[in-house]
């Protein structure tokens, strides 16, 4: 016999008017929200699928009323280099992930899993870290960058990604969660500090990095003013950046070629996380800081 799981109200809980009413009003506020974030989409969409004269016809119209006019993606990707800007963006992207696993992992394996004085200092002082505003080292950051000779180049992005504090505590926090006997086992088989971190930590973290990685890739896609801080050349800008400098500052671009091109740069990230979506939930889940 099939069983249902129990929640916290039973079925003749949810038949009392209050109950109901109050669930009303839950998913009344929820489809609230919901359309509120899906309108901003939907608008960019239809926009890009209409005519110039359309787009600024007054009142506006939310459906295109003259033809769906597709020529607009590709006039779109014409006016800008797109997969130019996307390579820039993605070698942003895979060298902060190689960063991240590779020195914050190495951080982070150090202070769950060997014998650091201090360890919990350390990681309170990370922890504190947090509430600084990320704006107020935006300026130290350039100037170091500056002093090492990294500005307009892509380790201007790698270097300060092996310094976050958040990815470092999550990961941290995971690596708390694996048994230490599986260490202490590969340690009495003759294997090094490095050796552990690299073939047991690693292939065992693979959910709580592909969480870092749809952190990162989010991160790279959409920030576009630091770029605009340490790069002074047009062929290394990153996608945001491109976006903000030859798209939404244009003068002369027709608004359906605006709105195509902005329709085109919202679709990779939103299917990026409808794919793994699942590994979000599960990896701040298994990182997430203990009682």
């Amino acid at each position: 016999m099939k069983h249902e799981e129990r929640g916290i109200m039973s079925r003749y809980d949810h038949r009392k008017p209050v109950n109901r009413l109050t669930y009303g009003i839950i998913y009344l506020v929820v489809l609230i929200m919901a359309c509120s974030m899906l309108y901003p989409i939907l608008v960019a969409m239809f926009n890009s699928l209409k005519t110039n004269t359309e787009v600024n016809s007054f009142p506006p119209t939310f459906i295109p009323e003259h033809g769906w006019q597709w020529g607009n993606f590709k006039e779109g990707w014409n006016f800008l280099d797109l997969p130019l800007f996307l390579r820039n963006t993605l070698a942003i992207f895979v060298g902060n992930l190689v960063v991240t696993i590779v020195v914050l992992g190495m951080a982070a394996f150090s202070l769950s899993k060997m014998n650091v004085p201090k360890s919990k200092v350390i990681s309170m002082f990370f922890l504190i870290t947090l509430f600084i505003p990320p704006t107020t080292y935006l300026i130290p950051n350039f100037l170091n960058l500056k002093d090492l000779g990294l500005v307009n180049t892509f380790a201007a992005f790698w270097l300060p990604a092996g310094a976050s504090a958040f990815n470092l505590l999550l990961l941290k926090n995971f690596f708390d969660s694996l048994h230490q006997e599986m260490f202490e086992a590969a340690r009495i088989d003759g294997a090094s500090e490095l050796r552990c971190f690299g073939q047991l930590a690693v292939p065992l973290s693979v959910p709580i990095i592909s969480t870092l990685a749809i952190f990162i890739f989010s991160t790279a896609w959409n920030d576009w003013f630091w770029p605009s801080l340490v790069m002074h050349s047009d062929h290394k800008y990153p996608l945001a950046t491109a976006i903000y400098k030859y798209v939404i500052s244009a003068r002369g671009l027709n608004l359906n070629i605006r709105f195509a091109i902005l329709f085109m740069v919202m679709l990779p990230p939103i299917i990026v996380f409808l794919t793994l979506q699942r590994f979000i939930m599960r990896g701040l889940h298994l990182g997430g800081v203990k009682g």
